[in-house]
């Protein structure tokens, strides 16, 4: 049996990052901005780590630019196809956000 993964849009995720404990059903990348937004950075790295994705690369990026290694943060925003933006650690988590939760809203 496979579990289904939720979908949520911008505001409904943001609300759940208010939680404790992390809501079942998330998908691996918003699992992973959970994880990120409430200091976890070593659960956020273990489930990049494992995916080979654009979105997981970027915010592998982001982790490691918020761990001070921007070498690092540079060869994984190539991995992701895109240029650092030049923003704020808080305003890129936003950004990813918003771009994995468009669809939904």
């Amino acid at each position: 049996m496979t579990s289904k993964s939720i979908n949520l849009n911008y505001s409904e995720f943001i609300d759940i990052t208010a939680l404790s404990s992390l809501p079942e059903g998330l998908n691996i990348l918003m699992q992973a901005l959970w994880h990120l937004r409430k200091g976890h950075w070593d659960e956020a790295h273990t489930i990049v780590q494992e995916d080979p994705g654009q979105y997981a690369s970027w915010i592998h990026a982001l982790l490691h630019k918020m761990e001070g290694d921007q070498w690092n943060a540079e060869y994984w925003y190539r991995r992701a196809g895109i240029k650092n933006p030049g923003i704020s650690q808080d305003e890129e988590w936003d950004m990813i956000v918003r771009k994995l939760t468009t669809a939904i809203d």
